[in-house]
């Protein structure tokens, strides 16, 4: 008789197996004949605390047990049998060996063993950042930042994100921080700087003349009015009276003041009071259940709780990363596309009617970031990084070195990149592919890379803010982890990481309550769930013995050959797969990486150096921020180009000015197509002739419109601003026009939730003038 096992772990059910799970044993023994029987024999360690080692033959905690074969059926010559071992506690080793008797003898089987723990690592990646809104042309201090998102997302996401992990300490993940970002903090905490929105609220309401007033107006609505309006009756009403055209007393413009700021504040602060780090507490929940008739004094009160929070998001950052709990990553100092300044002609581009422009190839100031954001990262954390999220996750095999010169341990990318990596590409649909760290080998040594997978990261990004239900929307995500990852991973020797990285404060703005309630769910199920295990990136790496966790050293880790260039994105309109093309290729991103390579040059011409004038060179690497490159173009919109623009060519009028230089005549000149914005808190009632109008709505949904007597054409209105500027709006783009006329255009809200009575859903005409050009 023999007694066929196949191979040492199969088949087993499951390959891995997670604490509390039965374990199904199949045996085959051949040949068929009565009087048969079969069982395993096998023994249990419990785990010991701190360790994941194998089990040691004289420890006692080690316990003999025997469970017999149950038959099941035979097939040919071959009789299968059954056993069920289990379920066995987190950490355990268990050891078996098969047995078989028959009147002919006994068979064994050789001995195997399998770990009991998680069967897949969840790595989350918060990804938090802001270009330099910063004005070029002031001195830093009051008005002196012409966006107000560093602030407003500082006081609803920013510190709440960390603090809503504190409240599940079982939940490990990474929270990704810019340097550019939080310099920009520092500059309203330390150095007295304000934006245009903050002034405006500070401002007495009874003082403001009527062009202050209608900025009020025209811009305290810039909020998503689903979630941070409509909630509020008092903001609800404002919003309704500026939509009927209604005049504003003082009361109610002090009223929009005070609503504008609290409907940015996270649901913490609004529901109670937060304990701070250092013991200070923050709440505006009294202010938010006043709902009206705030007084001046109500208005500065409610900005001191708002640096009360900013004070509190680097501590709290550094305490959870002290405490072990959160890895704090980062990125190259101003955000910069690494590959882009390394060479721009080995950039990604492949979408029809694009081209690269003029060389740019400076890989020392891709050096010049990376170390600027290690230095900015070790005064504040106290310790260097270990990793960094590269800006929009772009890579190549330069940027590689870069980091590994750098002595930065791992970076993160999107599975798109590691499907066009290598001679043929990597099957990266493949979870057995993707869900590993990689090596990539570089003349300055191995760096470890992760592969974000995609659609479950979009999913939290774009998809889950759709269900009524946090609870079920947690759930459904878990199904997918398990169905289309954990439970396709056969790998019996390696634990696997599942990589889940996107924007760590804009995707919170179309969830309901924030996304608070989705996020604790999500927090919830990840700390009940047996089989997986949330790790930060070091921890998958290094392991976690106390968490009963392996660890992914180097010497495991598969290497990645021929990393492509490209990022998260694939351009729109390009070839498939991803690619650079966001930020390089059309004619205005061309023009703009012109600008940058003549003040580049121009600096070298006049042996101005980093050591001689770093002042000029500071201003020169906040121009190679990605966010400037990536709203010029057609294939993606702020809503702010305008200020976009003028922020890129401000930064380098001052590099040229701080080099002695004199800025050459083409940075007076705008990249972006004039163009004015109609909203409902700011309609547009005159529009020049070659000036382009953007129809902007909170809402998704259509544009029916008509220019003069020409035909009834429908637009569809296209999500914009998802990315940097804070609020995710709907636009049509209209004209421009090149003789006067009557521009009538009327709303098709596509808004399952909108109540019919909005401005948005009424099939009211709208109607802009178009006028010749003003002498």
């Amino acid at each position: 008789m023999q007694l066929s096992h196949l191979t040492p772990d199969t088949p087993r059910r499951p390959v891995r197996v997670s604490p509390d799970e039965r374990v199904e044993m199949v045996l085959a023994t051949s040949p068929v004949g009565a009087h048969q029987s079969v069982w395993i024999d096998y023994r249990v360690q419990a785990p010991r605390h701190g360790t994941t080692t194998h089990a040691d033959p004289s420890d006692d905690s080690t316990v003999g047990r025997r469970v017999p074969g149950r038959w099941t059926h035979n097939e040919g010559d071959t009789s299968y049998w059954q056993a069920f071992l289990g379920p066995f506690p987190r950490g355990a080793r268990v050891t078996y060996e098969p047995w078989a008797t028959a009147p002919e003898g006994d068979a064994q089987a050789p001995p195997a063993s399998f770990r009991v723990g998680t069967r897949l690592h969840v790595a989350l990646l918060w990804h938090q950042h802001q270009p330099l809104y910063r004005d070029p042309d002031q001195p830093i201090g009051r008005g002196s930042y012409r966006q107000p998102w560093v602030r407003l997302h500082g006081i609803r996401d920013y510190y709440a994100m960390a603090h809503l992990v504190a409240e599940h300490p079982a939940v490990h993940l990474t929270i990704n921080l810019t340097p550019v970002l939080l310099e920009q903090l520092d500059d309203y905490l330390e150095r007295g700087a304000t934006d245009r929105a903050l002034d405006l609220t500070l401002a007495r309401a009874e003082d403001l003349d009527d062009a202050a007033t209608g900025e009020i107006l025209s811009t305290f609505f810039d909020a998503d009015w689903h979630q941070q309006i409509y909630p509020y009756d008092r903001y609800h009403a404002l919003l309704d009276m500026r939509q009927a055209g209604r005049p504003f007393r003082a009361q109610d413009v002090r009223d929009l003041q005070m609503w504008f700021n609290l409907a940015w504040f996270a649901p913490e602060f609004h529901e109670g009071t937060v304990e701070l780090p250092g013991g200070a507490t923050a709440s505006v929940r009294d202010l938010v259940l006043q709902g009206r008739d705030y007084r001046h004094e109500q208005l500065q009160a409610m900005m001191d709780e708002q640096y009360k929070v900013l004070r509190a998001i680097v501590p709290i950052h550094r305490r959870l990363q002290d405490a072990g709990q959160i890895e704090v990553s980062t990125t190259p100092y101003h955000h910069p596309i690494l590959p882009l300044l390394i060479d721009t002609d080995r950039a990604t581009i492949d979408r029809p009617g694009t081209e690269h422009p003029p060389r740019f190839a400076y890989p020392e100031d891709a050096r010049a970031q990376t170390a600027a954001a290690i230095e900015a990262y070790q005064r504040r954390f106290g310790r260097r990084p270990r990793g960094m999220w590269p800006a929009e996750g772009a890579v190549s095999e330069d940027a590689a070195t870069i980091f590994a010169e750098a002595r930065v341990r791992w970076i993160a990318s999107d599975q798109g990149v590691l499907q066009r990596s290598g001679r043929w590409g990597y099957r990266s649909d493949d979870p057995n592919v993707l869900c590993r760290p990689y090596r990539v080998v570089t003349a300055a040594g191995d760096v470890s890379i992760f592969f974000r997978d995609t659609a479950l990261s979009n999913d939290i990004g774009f998809h889950y803010q759709s269900y009524g239900d946090a609870w079920a929307a947690a759930q459904d995500f878990l199904r997918q982890v398990r169905e289309r990852v954990a439970h396709r991973i056969d790998d019996p020797d390696h634990e696997r990481v599942l990589t889940i990285a996107l924007d760590g404060e804009n995707a919170w703005g179309a969830y309901r309550e924030a996304a608070r309630p989705f996020l604790h769910a999500l927090y919830t199920a990840l700390e009940q769930a047996d089989d997986l295990a949330t790790v930060t990136f070091s921890e998958c790496l290094d392991g976690a013995p106390d968490r009963v966790l392996d660890g992914h050293p180097s010497d495991v880790q598969a290497r990645v050959h021929d990393l492509f260039t490209g990022s998260w994105i694939d351009e729109p309109g390009s070839a498939p797969g991803v690619d650079l093309g966001t930020w390089i290729g059309e004619n205005e991103e061309n023009r703009a990486w012109r600008l940058l390579g003549d003040a580049r040059r121009a600096l070298v011409v006049a042996d101005v150096t980093p050591r001689s004038h770093p002042d000029a060179y500071r201003a020169l690497y906040a121009a190679e921020g990605s966010d400037w490159f990536w709203w010029l173009g057609d294939t993606q919109d702020s809503g702010h180009d305008a200020d976009f623009d003028a922020l890129f060519r401000g930064h380098l009028v001052r590099a040229y000015r701080e080099a002695g230089l004199t800025p050459p005549d083409a940075l007076r000149t705008v990249l972006t197509p004039e163009t004015l914005v109609w909203t409902f808190a700011g309609p547009v009632r005159s529009l020049p002739i070659g000036v382009r109008l953007t129809v902007r709505t909170n809402c998704p949904g259509g544009l029916r419109w008509r220019f003069a007597e020409g035909p009834t054409s429908t637009t569809m209105l296209t999500p914009v601003g998802g990315a940097m500027a804070g609020v995710r709006h709907h636009d049509a783009p209209l004209g421009p026009f090149e003789e006067p006329g009557r521009l009538a255009f009327t709303f098709l809200c596509g808004h399952d939730d909108c109540p019919r009575s909005a401005a948005c859903c009424r099939p009211e005409e709208r109607v802009v003038m178009v006028t010749p050009q003003p002498d």
